[in-house]
């Protein structure tokens, strides 16, 4: 079921599912990545690493599950709702959504909101992991 849906946005967007890795992992491991790989001493929720180029959709998406547990509770939402942002989020960049500027921050919520709606029943009921 979450695989249909990733692959409906994905071909929504124009673009052909290829090999997409989601590694969850905590805090301090997608830190080190984001240092070692970015030079960002920041903490990130997610960091996306493209093996391709658009319309070909294939890549690495690191998600910090503590990251996602934060923010949901800081923006009042579920952590299922939350993750699944997380996760649509690194595939809206593969498919060239970016968002370093307020007008490309803005279109990708946008983007993240509308693929949340996209969602077969059932699946923003998904437990959170353990």
């Amino acid at each position: 079921m979450l695989v249909d849906w990733i692959s409906g946005i994905i071909t929504a967007r124009g673009g052909h599912c290829g090999d997409i890795n989601y590694i969850f992992c905590s805090d301090d491991y997608l830190h080190q990545i984001n240092l070692e790989y970015l030079q960002h001493d920041t903490l990130t929720d997610i960091i996306t690493f493209p093996y391709t180029d658009f319309p070909e959709i294939s890549g690495d998406l690191y998600i910090s599950t503590e990251r996602v547990a934060e923010n949901a509770e800081a923006f009042g939402e579920t952590y299922t709702d939350e993750l699944h942002r997380v996760m649509i989020h690194g595939i809206l960049h593969l498919c060239g959504q970016g968002d370093k500027s307020a007008t490309e921050t803005e279109a990708m919520r946008t983007l993240e909101q509308w693929a949340l709606s996209r969602r077969p029943p059932g699946l923003e009921d998904a437990a959170r992991p353990s």
